[in-house]
């Protein structure tokens, strides 16, 4: 069945040509993006969702207009899932992107924007009782800079990791940054549990900020589970006691294996059902 999309204050059907030849979106990955989720409604853990975006528009030197604000994506965010018949449970991407133009001379910096919206099943967020594998990406490096934290449009090395994990059968892969460190999953961030306390690769080591990743550090913070961000090697994740990553979608994903190795999942289980569990249940 057709669904809609919301492109530019307007909505469309979802098979409308979107960018030309000579978008900047399409030539060069100019731009960002958001995924998110709505729940009966309500776009989940959405201050945090939009926070993030302006910032990368800064970062990208893009130039809203004054009614381009989160009121308005947010509205229009509700509006599209809605029209679709995904009010109660939906995933939504929203993207943004550059006008025509060449590198040096772009049209304007103002935001284009497409906003589409998909159902998810309950299951979705549930505990993912067998386990996740994993596996590590060898090809690409993440970068160590603020673009490297931000949902920039140009994701190849996601994809190239999201390929290998395709290929070997993992549920994901591990990015590794330029010093070999670990930086993040292919649409999640990672942490690990050692000797009861979690660690999660800091902003400088190059993983994308995700908002589900803040939200769990301020949980763990607020209710006294130790948590360190700090660079982690390949070595010390294969010698965790637990794994597990995180994303808006999904919530948390406990990682059984990887590398013929087993993991346990005490704390990434109590860390399910007492944040993870309530957020999707409100």
């Amino acid at each position: 069945m057709s669904q809609v999309l919301f492109e530019d204050g307007q909505f469309h059907r979802d098979d409308k040509l979107i960018v030309g030849a000579n978008s900047r979106g399409l030539r060069y990955g100019d731009g960002l993006f958001e995924t998110m989720k709505v729940i009966n409604g309500r776009l989940q853990l959405g201050n945090w969702h939009m926070e993030r975006l302006f910032a990368g528009l800064r970062l990208l030197q893009f130039e809203p207009p004054a009614h381009f604000n989160a009121d308005y994506l947010t509205d229009n965010i509700l509006k599209l899932v809605h029209r679709n018949g995904h009010s109660r449970l939906a995933r939504v991407r929203l993207m943004i992107f550059r006008a025509n133009g060449a590198l040096f001379d772009t049209v304007s910096n103002y935001p284009h924007h497409v906003i589409q919206s998909w159902p998810l099943q309950d299951a979705q967020h549930e505990w993912n009782e067998s386990g996740w594998e994993i596996g590590f990406h060898r090809t690409a490096r993440k970068a160590m800079d603020p673009l490297a934290n931000a949902k920039t449009n140009n994701y190849l090395p996601y994809v190239m990791a999201a390929m290998d994990a395709k290929k070997h059968k993992w549920n994901d892969a591990v990015l590794l940054n330029a010093a070999g460190r670990i930086a993040d999953a292919t649409i999640a961030n990672i942490f690990l549990v050692k000797q009861g306390t979690v660690y999660t690769p800091p902003a400088s080591d190059g993983p994308v900020l995700g908002v589900m990743r803040r939200y769990l550090i301020q949980f763990c913070r607020n209710k006294g589970v130790s948590l360190e961000e700090k660079p982690l090697s390949e070595i010390e994740l294969m010698d965790a006691d637990e794994i597990f990553l995180t994303n808006t979608s999904y919530g948390i994903r406990w990682v059984a294996r990887s590398g013929g190795k087993h993991f346990a999942n005490t704390l990434s289980r109590r860390l399910y059902e007492e944040a993870i569990r309530p957020l999707f249940q409100s």
